[in-house]
């Protein structure tokens, strides 16, 4: 059985055995035992002391150092110092020694839910982080926030924090394998509400009972419609990923103080799959580890080397191959239309399927922008390159040029594509798709791209020295040297650190860095 190197992105080993646990709705009267139900059997891939394996040990410490490199970019951005703001309003509460947030100073501890919240904000706000896609798509990452905060809260060790974020994880992703929440417009982070909730009670070795409360709860409480990522994007759609660890944290709490939760959650005739996704006779079947087997999804999710949608990532790269290939394209008026043959999801969600006038606004925010494949493909053509602060500015969405190209550009769907973005096979799975260029003289341009350069099997795979690299990049301006050394050194013995050590892993802005940030009010 072949594994991916070591600190670098690869697919699930195949051949690992999974139980495929088959999910349908149950009507009150048959009282489906708990063991059959699908919180129950997440709660016991939970609590499978089963040991992690050395790559995902190191995938793990990639995503911890991504994770750090993104929230760094983003730690003087309002929906960031907002958030940020309303965790250093409530201080630590009992029970244990707080969480840090990300960029005051290490020594100022808050509450371990608001740290959740705080830092799911700085990681999701640019966009730029780890994504899986399949049934669902996700940002697993996102499950780090909530179970840092705790195990800094109550001193767990950097072994047991390992075990928590492998979980968290394995279930996020095990359940994006097998249940869309988009088709029925539900916000996705329904799955990471459970996904925290696991991992959290992972590290603290909580019983099965207790996991399988909290899970029920996060569920219960992340559900939510996919507004926030549709029409003119508000800055919610950073802030309910961090909401969804912030109710992991509480659930967990809940729980381990004997509270239950609405059961069978999934499978309830008035519970989730019966009312919010596929209706009284669906059924699914969800891969899980078996007993004993190893958590390895974390291996068949990838990063982002560019600050904008998944989809969009393999875009950027072939548009800024053709800037340097075919200049003629740069020309005044030279392109008379460009249509990107893709798959359903990339179509329908950030290309012109979604028939969003607001994809095609100058004046859209950034949220917007960066789920607009016609503006992303248009600057990337034009500028050869991508930034994820400058390709954003209005100044740069305004550009008389660019706009003029951006409203000539259209998506398709292409059986061919969407067969390829929802293929198990890493060798044929495609995020990207088909460009044909029509210039004004008649003459076309027609190239294509599966995946990213940055995929496990694009042109330059992520490896650990790229994950260096992003953090060193985008941390270089808001971090002293000394505090980017000092991090990267933490995170890359991880499995190692003590409590005190775990403690430390956060980051701390340089002097001034955070005074230059907005600093809005509210109730707190």
């Amino acid at each position: 059985m072949r594994r991916p190197a070591a600190h670098s992105d690869g697919p699930h080993p195949k051949g690992t055995p999974v139980i495929q646990h088959h999910l349908r709705v149950h009507r009150s009267d048959e009282n489906l035992a708990r063991e059959g139900q699908l919180a129950w059997q997440l709660a016991r891939v939970a609590t499978d002391p089963v040991e992690v394996t050395p790559e995902v040990v190191d995938m793990i410490i990639n995503r911890v150092i991504d994770n750090a490199a993104v929230a760094a970019a983003s730690l003087t951005r309002r929906p960031v110092s907002s958030a940020r703001a309303q965790a250093l309003s409530h201080p630590v509460s009992t029970g244990g020694d707080g969480a840090t947030v990300f960029g005051p100073d290490l020594a100022r501890r808050v509450s371990p839910e608001w740290a959740a919240w705080a830092n799911g904000v700085a990681v999701r706000e640019l966009d730029f982080h780890d994504t899986f896609l399949a049934a669902e798509y996700s940002h697993p990452g996102d499950n780090i926030p909530p179970i840092v905060a705790v195990a800094q809260h109550v001193g767990c060790t950097g072994a047991d924090l390992v075990r928590g974020i492998a979980t968290g994880y394995e279930i996020q992703i095990d359940l994006a394998k097998a249940i869309s929440l988009h088709r029925h417009k539900i916000d996705h982070v329904a799955h990471l509400g459970p996904s925290a909730a696991a991992g959290i009670g992972t590290m603290l070795g909580l019983d099965q009972a207790t996991i399988h409360q909290a899970i029920g709860q996060a569920l219960h409480t992340t559900t939510a419609t996919r507004q926030s990522r549709k029409g003119e994007i508000s800055t919610w759609k950073a802030h309910a990923p961090a909401f969804a660890g912030k109710m992991a944290v509480e659930a967990v709490d809940r729980a381990m103080r004997g509270e239950t939760s609405p059961s069978p959650i999934y499978e309830g005739e008035d519970g989730v799959v019966a009312w919010l996704l596929d209706g009284p006779d669906a059924s699914y079947d969800v891969p899980l580890p078996g007993a004993g087997e190893p958590k390895l999804a974390i291996l068949d999710s990838f990063t982002k080397e560019h600050s904008a949608e998944y989809q969009a990532q393999a875009w950027i790269d072939l548009a800024r191959k053709l800037h340097h290939e075919h200049p003629e394209v740069l020309a005044p008026g030279a392109v008379d239309r460009i249509v990107l043959h893709t798959s359903h999801h990339t179509h329908y969600v950030i290309g012109s399927g979604a028939n969003d006038p607001q994809k095609y606004d100058p004046t859209a925010s950034r949220e917007t922008l960066d789920h607009s494949i016609p503006y992303i493909v248009a600057v990337a053509l034009q500028d050869g390159a991508w930034h994820h602060v400058d390709s954003y500015r209005p100044e740069r969405a305004t550009r008389a040029d660019t706009v003029e190209l951006w409203h000539r550009i259209s998506t398709a769907e292409d059986a061919e594509w969407t067969r390829r973005y929802h293929s198990l096979d890493p060798a044929e799975q495609a995020f990207g798709g088909r460009i044909e260029i029509t210039l004004t003289d008649g003459s076309t341009i027609v190239e294509e791209i599966a995946v990213a350069d940055a995929h496990p099997l694009g042109a330059r795979p992520f490896a650990r020295a790229d994950y260096v690299h992003k953090f060193r990049t985008l941390a270089a301006d808001v971090l002293d040297a000394e505090e980017i050394e000092r991090f990267l050194a933490l995170a890359e013995r991880l499995p190692e650190l003590d409590a005190d050590e775990v403690k430390q892993l956060s980051i701390q802005a340089a002097s001034g860095v955070l005074a230059s940030a907005p600093h809005p009010t509210g109730l707190f």
